[in-house]
C-alpha cells in the first residue's frame, strides 16, 4: 500500500515564486528504503543533466546532493511501513536560478529541527546529513503536510546563471 501524496503549498518561509506550466518538474514516489533514496538521487541526476544542468558542475553535484540526503532521511527516519515517500524535484526560473527539492514522508510526529537550530557538536551516529543540507543549500526548511499524514522537507539551491545550459 502506499501514501496518499499531496502537493504542499506552504513552506516555512513565504514562497517567493510561482511555478508556471513548462517549469522543469520531476514528481515519484519511491519505496522508504535505502534502495528507494539511491533510485531518487540517481534518477534526479539525470533528470538535472536533461535539464541543462550538466554532470561533473558544482550546482549538478549539490543538488544530487540535497536530494541524497532528504530522500536518505526519509527512508531512514521518515520510514512507515508499506509506505512511500515522494520526491519533488523543480528548476525555477527566477531573478537568480534556483533548484528546488521536496521530499514529503507519512511520519509526522518525527520532524528535524528548524533551520539554524542543528546541533553542531556531540553527534554520535547519523545527525550529519541535515548539517550537509544546511551547509550546501541556500534556504530550507519542513512544514506538516495539508491533506496526509506526515511531513515535507524541503531545500533551495541557488543555481549560478552562466552554469546552466537551459536557464
Amino acid at each position: 500500500m502506499t501514501s496518499n501524496i499531496d502537493t504542499p503549498g506552504r513552506t516555512t518561509q513565504p514562497s517567493r515564486h510561482t511555478v508556471h506550466l513548462g517549469t522543469p518538474s520531476f514528481a515519484m514516489r519511491f519505496t522508504s528504503t535505502p534502495r528507494g533514496a539511491r533510485l531518487a538521487r540517481r534518477l534526479s541526476a539525470v533528470r538535472l543533466d536533461a535539464w541543462g544542468l550538466p554532470y561533473g558542475t558544482g550546482a549538478h553535484e549539490a543538488v544530487v546532493l540535497l536530494t541524497a540526503e532528504l530522500a536518505a532521511n526519509a527512508a531512514r527516519h521518515g520510514h512507515v511501513p508499506g509506505r512511500d515517500f515522494h520526491l519533488l524535484l523543480r528548476l525555477l526560473d527566477l531573478p537568480v536560478p534556483i533548484a528546488r527539492v521536496e521530499v514529503s514522508d507519512t511520519r509526522g510526529e518525527r520532524v528535524p529541527p528548524r533551520p539554524g537550530r542543528l546541533p553542531e557538536a556531540g553527534i554520535a551516529e547519523g545527525g550529519r546529513g541535515l548539517l550537509l543540507v544546511e551547509s550546501v543549500a541556500s534556504r530550507w526548511g519542513w512544514y506538516p503536510r495539508d491533506r496526509a499524514p506526515g511531513k515535507t522537507v524541503w531545500a533551495e539551491y541557488e543555481i549560478p546563471a552562466a552554469r546552466t545550459g537551459r536557464l
